[in-house]
């Protein structure tokens, strides 16, 4: 069974839901306050491990993320939250720091947006650590490579470790941030790139279908792109044939968002399910079951029991 590294940041969350922004200078109150663990790649993990659980499938899921010391607090309520089936064996861990990154994220009622502010103070992974990790792990049979799209230059470098260490490797990259720059270049190293809607419309794109159409062109090492839309949906584009699955946003009966934090990534884990732990790659199934996956998140709070709600499937 494919053995997945997920590499990427991994954050302790603080959210805060408010009726409205407050202008500058304004005290507002809160009317909702919650903390959980948070972060683009180890939230993908935590839904791809409830999905391979459901599905009653053994598979190999292992983080690379840099993280404060092994025995501080922090640490320790990061490994908690995804529990004994993510191996964080393989992290970085930062002896002289106790504190783990942070986001401060303020949820508007009024716009249904969210506002975000991060902190950290633990030096980034470099490559020869990235080098060293997947040496310990390198051509196992089937291995997956998921990149949260972060420090361009550094996972540019990655990428091209993998190639030279694990070519049988398949690499996916998340493009998200549309003020990043660099992502276009890690998009043309990888095998399967997960394209933003805010991304998508700062090049200029007008539709997801519009954003997979003209990067298919610039993307010669992809074999599926797929990009999310909000309420636009999703859509999915395999090379080999430049077709294109597009499906509608999924919304359940209850018809209310109630937290978009993570959609995204909740987005990728069903993904990458469909196309590495299933028996076929059937785009529209696979599709379907992510898009789905991830409306049904943004009608719960967090992430919990999610694959259960996909009965259907």
């Amino acid at each position: 069974m494919a053995t997945l590294i997920a590499v990427g940041a991994c954050y302790l969350d603080t959210i805060l839901t408010v009726e409205y922004y407050p202008a500058e200078d304004e005290k507002l109150r809160a009317s909702q306050l919650e903390k959980r663990r948070g972060g683009n790649v180890p939230n993908t993990l935590e839904v791809l491990q409830q999905v391979l659980r459901w599905k009653s499938i053994s598979a190999p899921l292992i983080l690379l993320a840099v993280l404060p010391n092994r025995s501080s607090p922090a640490t320790e309520e990061i490994r908690a939250s995804l529990g004994p089936h993510v191996d964080f064996a393989h992290c970085f861990y930062r002896k002289t720091s106790s504190v783990a990154p942070s986001s401060y994220i303020f949820k508007s009622l009024a716009t249904d947006s969210r506002t975000l502010v991060n902190y950290s103070d633990l030096e980034e992974m470099n490559t020869s650590e990235f080098e060293q990790a997947i040496s310990k792990f390198a051509n196992q049979p089937d291995s997956i490579y998921h990149f949260e799209g972060r420090i361009p230059d550094v996972t540019a470098e990655c990428i091209d470790c993998i190639r030279i260490r694990d070519p049988k490797a398949t690499i996916s990259v998340e493009v998200e941030k549309p003020n990043r720059e660099g992502l276009q270049r890690l998009a043309q190293k990888a095998d399967v790139v997960f394209y933003s809607k805010s991304w998508a419309q700062a090049q200029g794109y007008q539709s997801a279908t519009d954003c997979l159409q003209r990067q298919t062109i610039l993307t010669p090492k992809a074999s599926f792109l797929f990009c999310t839309w909000g309420v636009g949906g999703a859509a999915a584009l395999r090379a080999s044939d430049k077709s294109i699955v597009q499906v509608p946003a999924y919304l359940p009966h209850s018809g209310h968002v109630v937290d978009t934090i993570g959609a995204g990534d909740t987005f990728i884990a069903g993904v990458l399910f469909g196309l590495f732990y299933t028996q076929n790659q059937n785009m529209v199934k696979t599709l379907s079951f992510a898009n789905e996956l991830a409306g049904r998140k943004v009608a719960q709070h967090g992430f919990s029991g999610l694959a259960e709600k996909m009965g259907q499937f």
